[in-house]
């Protein structure tokens, strides 16, 4: 169980795939405050009840869609929390990601591992206050550590230098070590947005030259993890 509930909004206009994500989420301890399945309910609720996320899809009943429905919410509240949901990526829905300060987006169909993963690294990374303990360190193996407060790589007690991009990578890896993290997931909290394959892979090769290639595993159709 979480050590605080955070409260989310399920934009989502299938209601199979909206009862799927709400029970995914309240198993793991949030609270889910409605499900609402157009842009104008969305804006609504949301100024109703302040949720602390919302998971917003993008293609919506209505002449609003849910990347509207987004920036309307970002210009009612600049620190909303919202992550899109969607069956494709587009250069169009990543120009509404970037206009709407999203944090990411998930692909449909949903992964539960993925979802969580996502939720977790966007509450870790941007909580500010001081009632959730954060470890300060997570220890890896051959003598490596990564020190969350500093956003560092150590090794055996010296700093690797790693570029702001690695150091992104090692971050998103470290802070799942020994769980599968998408391609997609990992590209959003690197660059913001999706980058293809090869630029990941190419990412993955320059950070295994540094630290060693059996550091990071590559989880085949599924994404990368940093083994310990």
């Amino acid at each position: 169980m979480m050590e605080s509930r955070k409260s989310v909004l399920i934009v989502e206009d299938e209601l199979i795939s909206a009862e799927y994500l709400k029970e995914i989420l309240v198993d793991a301890g949030y609270q889910v405050v409605d499900i609402v399945d157009n842009a104008e309910a969305a804006i609504r609720q949301y100024k109703m009840m302040t949720p602390d996320l919302v998971l917003m899809d993008i293609m919506l009943k209505g002449s609003i869609s849910g990347s509207e429905a987004a920036l309307q919410i970002k210009q009612y509240d600049s620190e909303a929390k919202i992550i899109f949901l969607t069956a494709y990526a587009t250069a169009e829905m990543l120009d509404y990601a970037v206009a709407a300060e999203a944090y990411g987006y998930l692909m449909k169909p949903y992964r539960e591992e993925e979802i969580l993963a996502t939720i977790k690294l966007l509450f870790a990374h941007g909580h500010e206050g001081k009632d959730v303990h954060i470890d300060e360190s997570i220890v890896l193996k051959n003598g490596y550590l990564y020190d969350v407060r500093k956003n560092r790589l150590m090794k055996d007690g010296e700093e690797v230098s790693l570029g702001k991009t690695k150091l992104r990578l090692v971050e998103i890896l470290a802070r799942n070590k020994n769980t599968s993290v998408s391609n997609e997931q990992i590209c959003t909290f690197v660059w913001g947005s999706y980058r293809s394959d090869e630029t990941l892979r190419s990412l993955i090769y320059r950070l295994r030259s540094i630290i060693g290639a059996e550091m990071i595993k590559n989880i085949n159709g599924v994404g990368y993890e940093i083994v310990t």
